[in-house]
């Protein structure tokens, strides 16, 4: 477990983890301009970043929301999911382009003069991410797509990685080498998360040479099993995306060992967004075994974390397991389900708190289980995550083999008022 001390510590180990894989570029840019929707004394600030193949590629994937009224760059980004070749993704913060009038139209607009520029023939994904409801700048942005193509250059991801931020803390990166090759990740996301990704973008890299088959058969499963298995509010984006491109620049050893690979970088970063969730001070880790089957095992697990009264509890390191029960209690009872309370065992931090149908609790125990989540506790406001530490809590059935294991966030000031202040 990586421990940072100040952000240029983590900053430093970000630079390591963000090496490019062979055959990408990155560019960042930024405007100011002026919504149309709201008068505004100062001009609010946006950043474009590019991340582009060097030549067309064939091997790429997309996983986007379930959301009912997605975002411009998402049904754009459905429909190019059958193109031959792509050419890379264009991102801006800042506004997230969802069901404005004519907003398809803009996002077309910008990936068509890029294209233009870069003197392209196939096509670039759109994504964005922001503020819900307002019109891209399309002139703004229309304007600064040269200087953007002007600065590509190979190397590493980290300023592609700060730049498609918004409320998140830190930026996020992690990498894997894999023989001659690499994976190479970055992700924003840090509210409206759940049930299906977050308010999340997803962008990997890789060199490794992975059929376009494979890329799509792996990765819908691969998201379901990290980025669908984390929570921070229990709300869905318009905007989730989470795509992948293959360079093939480099022999893969196997797809089951970039399958294993690419596993592990989305299970890193994935627990990377809900440790650098809007306000969150710990991370909650709730695995169930002995479930139904796996399906079973992570509603109820996220029955738990999304569970206001247990949120609140791990924030204030109060141990008052008695919400735990009321969760599940609360998952089993309104589905019909039938579950014998004495079959149960709930551990918190290691330490057994709910056995043969009875708390298992004293003083000693109390005392030793609210510091133990003190002690994992910690403040995002510093810009980087001063520990990898979450609180655990593990659930045994005796109902079948499900199992599974997710990832949540308290629920904290901070995160009112982040989400009570989001546009004013």
């Amino acid at each position: 477990m990586e421990v940072f001390t100040n952000q240029e510590q983590y900053l430093a180990a970000l630079r390591d983890r963000g090496t490019l894989p062979e055959g990408f570029s990155t560019a960042v840019q930024e405007l100011e301009f002026f919504p149309s929707e709201r008068r505004t004394p100062q001009p609010m600030k946006m950043r474009l970043t590019l991340i582009e193949a060097e030549e067309p590629l064939s091997a790429f994937a997309g996983v986007f929301t379930r959301n009912a009224f997605p975002g411009h760059p998402v049904t754009i980004g459905r429909d190019l999911l059958s193109e031959e070749k792509v050419s890379g993704v264009i991102i801006n913060n800042r506004i997230s382009n969802v069901r404005c009038e004519k907003g398809r139209e803009t996002a077309l607009a910008i990936t068509g003069r890029l294209r233009e520029i870069r003197g392209r023939k196939h096509p670039y994904f759109p994504s964005s991410t922001g503020i819900i409801g307002w019109k891209l700048p399309e002139k703004d942005i229309l304007e600064n797509l040269a200087p953007l193509a002007d600065k590509l250059e190979g190397g590493n991801i980290l300023a592609a990685a700060r730049s498609i931020m918004t409320t998140d803390a830190f930026p996020k990166i992690r990498s894997i080498e894999l023989g001659e090759g690499r994976i190479c990740a970055i992700a924003k996301g840090a509210g409206m998360i759940e049930p299906n990704m977050a308010t999340m973008l997803v962008f990997i890299l890789t060199d490794l040479d992975v059929s376009r088959e494979d890329l799509r058969d792996l990765f819908p499963r691969i998201i379901d099993g990290t980025f669908n298995k984390i929570s921070v509010d229990s709300d869905q984006s318009t905007s989730d995306t989470a795509l992948i491109f293959s360079s093939a620049r480099k022999s893969c050893p196997s797809v089951e060992a970039f399958r294993d690979g690419l596993w592990k970088v989305c299970s890193q970063l994935a627990e990377d967004v809900v440790r650098n969730g809007e306000g969150t001070s710990h991370v909650i880790r709730v695995t169930v075994e002995g479930a139904g089957d796996d399906a079973e095992a992570a509603e109820l697990g996220k029955n738990l974390i999304n569970s206001p009264l247990t949120k609140a509890a791990v924030f204030g390191n109060d141990p008052n397991v008695g919400r735990f029960i009321q969760a599940m209690g609360d998952y089993y009872g309104n589905r019909d389900i039938v579950v014998d309370p004495e079959s149960v065992t709930l551990e918190l931090g290691g330490e057994t708190i709910y056995r043969n149908g009875f708390f298992t609790l004293d003083e000693e125990k109390e005392v030793k289980l609210s510091n133990y989540m003190k002690d994992c506790s910690f403040i995002n406001s510093e810009g980087f995550p001063p520990h990898g530490r979450s609180v655990d809590l593990n659930i045994t059935l005796k109902r079948g083999t499900g199992r599974s294991t997710v990832l949540g966030s308290d629920l904290t000031y901070e995160y009112v008022r982040e989400n009570a202040d989001y546009r004013t």
